[in-house]
C-alpha cells in the first residue's frame, strides 16, 4: 500500500512522512489532505504563492515550490465549494513536541512530570499558537485527534508515531484553551474508537465525555503555606480532619437541587472548618467521574477535576482559599481501579493496556470495575505521575489512597481458582507493592509536607513504615481496627457493655504499630448501616450522650482524627450523596451541643500536645484503669515530650459514678479540661465543680489519686493546674 492509499484508508502511523513539505528537486513538493476542499494554495513566508493541483479526487493536493528549503514557514489557503475559504498553518510542517528524553523516560516508567508531555498542552512552536496534543497508544494502527476545530472529523488531524514509545503526537495550529477533543484510534482489527484522553486536564460537564484543553492561567497566593508545609512533618503536629463529599455538603438553599460552585463552597467550608478548628479538609474524590452515584470513586479523567462544581481553575482557587484559611487539604485518590466506560481507559487502544488481559488479574469482581496493570512500566508511570500532579499542579496536601488492601493481594474478593498467584506461589501482588513503596518515595522526596495516607484493612505490616526498613512508604493508615471495635462497643445497650469491655481497650495492643489515623468516614454512614447517631443505643438523650463520649474517646485516643460531614452535629438519617446535609439539625439544642463539643475538642486538641505529639510513641500512653467492666469505667493517661500530661477518663454507662477513686500520677489540683456531659453540649452537667485535688493515697499504681464524680456516658479530660 502506497503512502496516498494509507492516508486515505486513515491508516498511515506516519503522515509527516508523506503530508507537508519534504525536499525535491532542489526545492520542496508540499502535499495537502483537505477532503471537499476544490483548491489548496501555499502561501510562503514572505515569498511564493503556489496554487497545489489536486493529486487525488478525495482531497488530496500536491505542488513544488521551487527553491525552498525544507523546513520552511509557509500558510494554506483552503477553498471549498459554495465560497468558503479559510487560512490554516499546516500541522505537518511542525518537528515533534516531544523529545527523546521525554520518550526513553516514558518507556522506563520513569517520566515522574509525565503530564507536562502528554495531554493537551497550549503552545507556540515556530511563533505559531496550537496545542500540542500527545497519547500513548501503543498497539493503535493509526490515531487522529478530533474535535469541534475539525468538525470531530479523523481525516483531517492524522497522528504521528513516535516509534516504540507508543506514544502518538502532533501540534495543530489555532486550537486553544477550551476547545473539546478525543482521539480516533483505529485498532490493529480495523475497529474505529473514541477516546478521552486519558491526561486531559479539563472534560466536559457529564453526561458528555469529551475532553477540554484547558491552560490555566491561575495565579496562586499560597506562597507562605507552602514554605511551612515544607518544613513541618505532618505526623508531629495536631491533625483533625474533616471528610467532604462537595455534592452534599451543601447546597443552594433557595434550589436544592443546585450544586454548589468550587467558588461558592470555597468561602463557606473554609469559614466553617476554621471556627471547628479542624486542620484539614479531605475531599471524597473530585477527579473527573461521570456517574455520581459512584461518589468519585469510578475514575474516568485521573488528570482532571470534575466540571460540576466549575473549572480547573476554579478548583485551584478553592484549594488556596483553605490555604489561606490555614486548612490542608487531602484529596482521596483512586489507583486501585478503574471503570469499563467505552469512551475512557478500558481496552484504550484496542487491547488491555491499562489493564491485565486476564480477568483473574485485570478485573474487580466487587466493583464491576478494572484493576490497573502495576506491572507495565507505562501504566506505572501515568499513576506515579498522578500521585504527583496533584501535590504540584494543585497545590494538594496528601492523598488519601483508597482501597489498597484490594492492590496488595491478588485473591481479594476472589475465590479459588479466580485468582493467579505471584512468581513464588502466594497471594501478595508484587508489582502492586512495589508500586506503593515507589509512589511514596517519591512523593516524600519531592514533595517534602505531603502526606500519604492508606486505607488497608488488613493487617499488613509496615503500611506506614519507610521503605528503607521493609514498609510500604505511606505517612498514615485508617485504623480500621479502632473503627470496627469502637462502633461495636458503642452499639451494645450499656448493660451489655461489661461483656465487650476490652473492645476498647484492644486497640492499644498495636495502637504504636502504625501511624494511625483514626477514621469515622463516610463508609460508617451509607448502604443501609444508618448515621452514627441512629447506631448509638437509647433514647435521644442517651444516643446524643454516648456520640458526645464517642467524640471524648476518639480525640483522647492515640492517633491523629477524621470525621466525615455531618457527624459533627449528629446528622439522625444516613448520608445521601445527591442531597444537602440536614442544617437544620443546628436548631436543635441538643444536636447544636455536638458540634460545639467537636469545636472545643479540636481546640482542646490543638492546646495540649500531650494529644498529639506522641501519637504514634507507646511511651506517651499508659493505662490507669483498663478492667473496671463492672462500671463500664475507663481511664488512661497521655503525655507530650516535655512532659506535659492530660489524663482521660470514661463512664460508658448512663448513671454518674459519684466518688469514684482515681490515681492520678501528680499532686495537686487538676482541672477539667474537658467534660463531654458540660450543659453547654446538651449533657446534665455532672461533674466536679472544674476540678479536683489529689490525695497521697497510691491507687491504679499512681503515687496520687483522688475522688471523683465521672458523668453518666460521659468522659472527662484532666490537666493539673
Amino acid at each position: 500500500m502506497t503512502d496516498l492509499e494509507r492516508i486515505l484508508a486513515r491508516d498511515h502511523s506516519e503522515p509527516h512522512a508523506f503530508l507537508g513539505a519534504h525536499p525535491h528537486n532542489g526545492g520542496a513538493v508540499v502535499r495537502a489532505y483537505r477532503p471537499g476542499a476544490e483548491k489548496v494554495v501555499v502561501h510562503v513566508s514572505g515569498g511564493d504563492r503556489v496554487e497545489l493541483e489536486q493529486a487525488h479526487p478525495d482531497g488530496v493536493f500536491e505542488g513544488s515550490v521551487e527553491g525552498a528549503t525544507v523546513p520552511f514557514a509557509y500558510e494554506l489557503q483552503v477553498d471549498y465549494p459554495g465560497g468558503d475559504s479559510f487560512p490554516i498553518q499546516d500541522p505537518y510542517r511542525f518537528a515533534p513536541s516531544i523529545g527523546e528524553l521525554d520518550l526513553h523516560l516514558v518507556g522506563e516508567g520513569r517520566h515522574e512530570d509525565l503530564w507536562e508531555k502528554l495531554g493537551a498542552h497550549v503552545r507556540e512552536m515556530d511563533g505559531v499558537a496550537g496545542v500540542a496534543f500527545a497519547v500513548w497508544a501503543p498497539a493503535a494502527r493509526s490515531v487522529s485527534v478530533v474535535g469541534d476545530f475539525n468538525g470531530w472529523d479523523g481525516r483531517l488531524n492524522p497522528m504521528r508515531s513516535l516509534g516504540p514509545s507508543g506514544v502518538w503526537e502532533l501540534f495543530v495550529p489555532g486550537v486553544g484553551d477550551g476547545h473539546r477533543y478525543k482521539y480516533e484510534i483505529r485498532t490493529q482489527e480495523g475497529a474505529v474508537q473514541l477516546r478521552a484522553d486519558p491526561v486531559a486536564f479539563a472534560t466536559e460537564m457529564p453526561p458528555e465525555t469529551a475532553s477540554v484543553v484547558h491552560h490555566t492561567a491561575y495565579e496562586w497566593n499560597d506562597d507562605a503555606w507552602l514554605e511551612e508545609r515544607k518544613s513541618k512533618p505532618p505526623y508531629e503536629g495536631p491533625m483533625s480532619v474533616y471528610e467532604v463529599h462537595l455534592g452534599s455538603w451543601r447546597r443552594d438553599p433557595s434550589d436544592p437541587d443546585r450544586l454548589l460552585s468550587y467558588g461558592e463552597l470555597a468561602p463557606q467550608l473554609a469559614e466553617y472548618v476554621t471556627d471547628l478548628g479542624f486542620t484539614h479538609v479531605e475531599l471524597m474524590p473530585v477527579m473527573g467521574h461521570p456517574f455520581p452515584g459512584s461518589w468519585g470513586y469510578q475514575v474516568t479523567s485521573y488528570y482532571a477535576p470534575t466540571p460540576r462544581y466549575g473549572t480547573p481553575d476554579d478548583f485551584r482557587a478553592f484549594v488556596d482559599t483553605m490555604h489561606q484559611h490555614g486548612i490542608g487539604v487531602l484529596l482521596d485518590w483512586v489507583p486501585a481501579h478503574f471503570p469499563r466506560d467505552e469512551f475512557a481507559l478500558a481496552r484504550f487502544d484496542g487491547t488491555a493496556l491499562y489493564e491485565h488481559e486476564d480477568p483473574r488479574q485485570g478485573a474487580h469482581p466487587d466493583w464491576g470495575t478494572l484493576v490497573f496493570n502495576y506491572g507495565r512500566n507505562e501504566v506505572k508511570n501515568f499513576l506515579l505521575a498522578n500521585a504527583l500532579f496533584w501535590s504540584k499542579e494543585y497545590h494538594c496536601d496528601g492523598l488519601r489512597v483508597d482501597a489498597v488492601a484490594s492492590m496488595l493481594y491478588l485473591d481479594y474478593s476472589r475465590k479459588e481458582g479466580e485468582w493467579v498467584p505471584n512468581v513464588h506461589g502466594g497471594r501478595e501482588n508484587l508489582d502492586a507493592v512495589a508500586f506503593l513503596k515507589e509512589m511514596n518515595e517519591v512523593i516524600h522526596a519531592r514533595e517534602p509536607g505531603v502526606s500519604s495516607v492508606a486505607e488497608e484493612s488488613t493487617a499488613w505490616p509496615g503500611v506506614s513504615k519507610p521503605v528503607y526498613v521493609g514498609g510500604l512508604g505511606f505517612g498514615f493508615k485508617w485504623n480500621m481496627g479502632w473503627m470496627h471495635d469502637t462502633l461495636a462497643y458503642f452499639q451494645n445497650d450499656p448493660v451489655h457493655r461489661r461483656y465487650h469491655h476490652h473492645s476498647l481497650t484492644f486497640s492499644l495492643v498495636y495502637a504504636f504499630t502504625e501511624n494511625f489515623v483514626l477514621p469515622l468516614s463516610h463508609d460508617e454512614v451509607v448502604h443501609g448501616k444508618g448515621s452514627l447517631l441512629q447506631k448509638m443505643p437509647g433514647d435521644k438523650w442517651q444516643k446524643l450522650a454516648n456520640l458526645r463520649a464517642l467524640y471524648g474517646f476518639m480525640w483522647a485516643h492515640p492517633g491523629k482524627k477524621l470525621l466525615f460531614q455531618g457527624c459533627e452535629f449528629a446528622q439522625e438519617q444516613e448520608w445521601q450523596f445527591h442531597q444537602s446535609l440536614d442544617w437544620h439539625h443546628l436548631d436543635d439544642p441538643g444536636h447544636k451541643g455536638v458540634q460545639s463539643l467537636v469545636r472545643d475538642l479540636n481546640g482542646v486538641l490543638r492546646d495540649t500536645p500531650a494529644l498529639y505529639e506522641r501519637d504514634f510513641d507507646p511511651e506517651g500512653f499508659w493505662w490507669l484503669e483498663p478492667n473496671d467492666a463492672d462500671n463500664n469505667v475507663f481511664a488512661f493517661a497521655r503525655t507530650s515530650t516535655s512532659g506535659e500530661v492530660v489524663v482521660c477518663v470514661m463512664n460508658l454507662a448512663p448513671v454518674p459514678r459519684e466518688g469514684y477513686r482515681l490515681g492520678l500520677p501528680a499532686a495537686g489540683e487538676w482541672r477539667e479540661a474537658l467534660n463531654t456531659d458540660a450543659e453547654v453540649y446538651g449533657g446534665s452537667n455532672v461533674g466536679n465543680g472544674g476540678g479536683i485535688h489529689t490525695e497521697e493515697i497510691p491507687w491504679h499504681n499512681q503515687p496520687q489519686s483522688a475522688t471523683l464524680s465521672i458523668p453518666p456516658l460521659g468522659v472527662l479530660y484532666l490537666k493539673p493546674t
